[in-house]
């Protein structure tokens, strides 16, 4: 952990919701005029689009049905570790991109004079001089293996982890809408990921600072059939604070209307104020980071 060059990491599955986190996050970096270096998980993978179909294809053959992007054979977890090591010490690391799309592919090509089709990584590079700080959004910012550990090089953990239900429906319709997926084929990703899910994923929300769980309030009872996905408004945020001792909980819920305490260490909020929330917990804790930085 660095006080000089800190490291925040947003984890999360895939349709958990993340990008809500890294939307607050980029409020208060613009609001306080934080300079960040960003991180995209998908960026470490190991993998490329068409690597990986052929590797599940292969392991498929071997009996192995459950080779995903949730686990080490498909991700560099040790660069990871050493991305975060590296800009902790030295205020600096190497970093690339990984092609989502023709419109970031376009982007891309024209400022690395490159020639890249979507689903492939961008050379690695230098991160500018200057920031503030490092900034990780993705699958695997605390992740830690017998012989990796990246979770112990991180100064501030989030959490983004709705109950799991609730992730299948948002990652059916997502794959769906974006993707042109099948609720099918979805399906089969998600029995694929489950041992991965439940080795690399789950156990990184207990090393979290912050965990942000959306409960819904209506019936997912069976999300392989759900027509729409729940709104915020029918649901709430369940906020957890893995050590309470210096939150201040009567100002969070004077802040947040319609909150509640639920435990000593939880806090329960409308699912409509998840982004406001984050950004009145976040703030603070972003303000004191850079006044330590700086000092």
């Amino acid at each position: 952990m660095s006080r000089k060059h800190p490291v925040i990491a947003v984890t999360g599955s895939s349709g958990a919701g993340t990008t809500t986190a890294k939307r607050a996050f980029e409020n208060i970096f613009r609001r306080e005029h934080i300079n960040a270096a960003v991180i995209e998980g998908d960026s470490l993978h190991s993998l490329d689009r068409l690597e990986f179909r052929a590797a599940v294809a292969e392991a498929s053959k071997t009996g192995n049905h459950s080779f995903s992007h949730f686990g080490p054979e498909a991700n560099h977890f040790d660069k990871i570790e050493e991305t975060f090591k590296s800009y902790g010490k030295t205020g600096s690391c190497k970093r690339r991109y990984y092609i989502h799309s023709d419109a970031e592919a376009k982007e891309l090509n024209a400022r690395l004079n490159t020639s890249l089709n979507p689903g492939q990584f961008t050379p690695w590079e230098d991160i500018a001089a200057g920031s503030d700080l490092l900034f990780y959004e993705g699958l695997h910012g605390m992740v830690k293996t017998d012989t990796v550990d990246a979770a112990k090089h991180v100064d501030l953990s989030i959490g983004v982890v709705p109950i799991v239900n609730l992730e299948w429906i948002q990652k059916i319709h997502r794959d769906q809408a974006e993707r042109g997926y099948s609720a099918e084929a979805t399906v089969d990703t998600i029995l694929r990921r489950m041992p991965d899910y439940i080795n690399f994923i789950t156990p990184q929300f207990s090393r979290t600072d912050i965990n942000f769980q959306r409960v819904s309030t209506v019936d997912t009872s069976n999300p392989f059939i759900a027509r729409d996905i729940p709104t915020p408004d029918e649901s709430f945020v369940v906020i957890r604070f893995r050590d309470p001792t210096d939150v201040d909980f009567p100002y969070l819920i004077d802040m947040i209307q319609c909150s509640f305490m639920s435990r000593s260490n939880t806090i329960v909020v409308p699912g409509g104020k998840m982004s406001f929330a984050m950004e009145v917990i976040l703030a603070p804790i972003m303000h004191e980071m850079l006044q330590n930085r700086n000092k």
